[in-house]
């Protein structure tokens, strides 16, 4: 608002004595602010003082407002400017507009002890319109604050997911994240896939991740969406609600960690799967990243090649000849137990039992065709590795 419309500025002699008084009507406002609210006597005391200066800016500039009453009145420099903008974290829109509240009820209270005799009224009407033009000041610094918060808050989080993509594990990532509010919850994982083309998944991907109790950092690495997950009851569950704001196509879960510093690996994984996914078109959407470790390593991915030995051959290896011999030879059969029996000339049931075996050292099922993809891409790769051939 320009001007004060028709009301009449105070007099030039109440306008002095309201200067004068500044300095005890802003310690009164203090004060009550003490009494009145709990959670301001709980403030540091830098804090505190600090709101004493902005109460002093603010008469200040009534006074200055009454006798250029023409020219409107520059609040955000000249009032909010008073305090550090670590104010602003510090107290929130509610709380200020408290304080702003609590100020102007103890100025109205000393109108008439500052007004000159008949003074009273045009002085109150002031202190009214000013404290308009208060709130309105209020609302533009919070904005404004929120505004360059949330750009802020966005650069700092897409270095966060990056620095996680490229594997970094730099000590200042906890830090960088727990200023963009992650709670250090655990268990953690990474979901990528590609990002939608209107480019405006991050609001959609934290309200799915919000709305399953999840931590959530999004970021956009070349046009692959990143998602890292914290603290999910329900991993798989919580996944599965988040790919739902991906753009079409696979959508790869990345192994689970205990924490986000080793987030680089689950990212690692996530984002090998979704190289290779193309090779599985009916892979669920999301899909595991240990679930496409054949498709991985036969796309170059030695973490992938390496869990395959670890997870695969070894154990194979270790049961003894047996039950490697009983799975190649399945394999080689198509899944027909009947005639593996026959080729090794042994009961199907011993057949069975053998395969029962393998299963549960890999977790893999030879008669399942998934489980015998797996099976039989490990054991080649192992093979053409230099190592003892596992089919003779």
């Amino acid at each position: 608002m320009a001007a004060r419309g028709s009301a009449p500025p105070p007099s030039a002699g109440t306008l002095r004595r309201l200067e004068r008084a500044s300095g005890a009507i802003a310690t009164r406002a203090v004060a009550r602010m003490d009494e009145d609210l709990p959670w301001f006597r709980t403030m540091p005391a830098d804090q505190r003082s600090w709101v004493m200066l902005v109460a002093q800016a603010g008469i200040a500039s009534l006074v200055e407002w009454c006798r250029n009453p023409g020219r409107p009145p520059r609040l955000t420099g000249e009032v909010f400017g008073a305090a550090p903008r670590d104010l602003v974290r510090a107290v929130p829109l509610k709380q200020t507009v408290d304080l702003v509240k609590l100020t102007v009820e103890v100025m109205d209270d000393h109108v008439e002890s500052v007004a000159e005799p008949g003074d009273a009224v045009a002085l109150r009407v002031a202190v009214l319109q000013f404290s308009r033009e208060v709130a309105f000041a209020t609302a533009h610094v919070y904005a404004s604050f929120a505004e360059n918060r949330g750009a802020w808050d966005a650069r700092l989080e897409a270095l966060v997911v990056d620095a996680l993509v490229r594997g970094e594990r730099s000590e200042e990532l906890p830090g960088r994240a727990a200023a963009l509010g992650w709670a250090g919850t655990e268990p953690v994982t990474v979901l990528v896939g590609a990002a939608p083309a209107d480019g405006d998944a991050h609001a959609g991907v934290r309200r799915a991740a919000r709305s399953q109790g999840c931590e959530v950092l999004v970021g956009v690495h070349a046009e692959q969406l990143v998602v890292v997950l914290g603290g999910a009851d329900d991993v798989v569950a919580a996944a599965r609600r988040v790919a739902e704001e991906f753009a079409p196509g696979p959508v790869v879960l990345g192994p689970v960690v205990d924490r986000l510093s080793a987030a680089g690996g689950s990212a690692a994984a996530a984002l090998a799967g979704l190289r290779a996914a193309r090779a599985w078109p009916g892979a669920p959407r999301p899909v595991a990243a240990d679930a496409l470790l054949p498709e991985r390593a036969l796309d170059g991915d030695p973490l992938a090649r390496a869990a395959l030995t670890d997870r695969v051959v070894r154990p194979l290896r270790g049961a003894g000849g047996e039950v490697l011999e009983t799975v190649r030879a399945v394999l080689a059969g198509g899944g027909n137990l009947e005639a593996s029996a026959r080729a090794l000339f042994v009961h199907p049931n011993t057949v069975r039992y053998r395969l029962k075996r393998a299963a549960e050292l890999t977790g893999q099922v030879a008669t399942d065709p998934r489980g015998a993809w797996t099976l039989h891409v490990a054991l080649v790769l192992a093979d053409l590795d230099g190592g003892r051939s596992l089919w003779r």
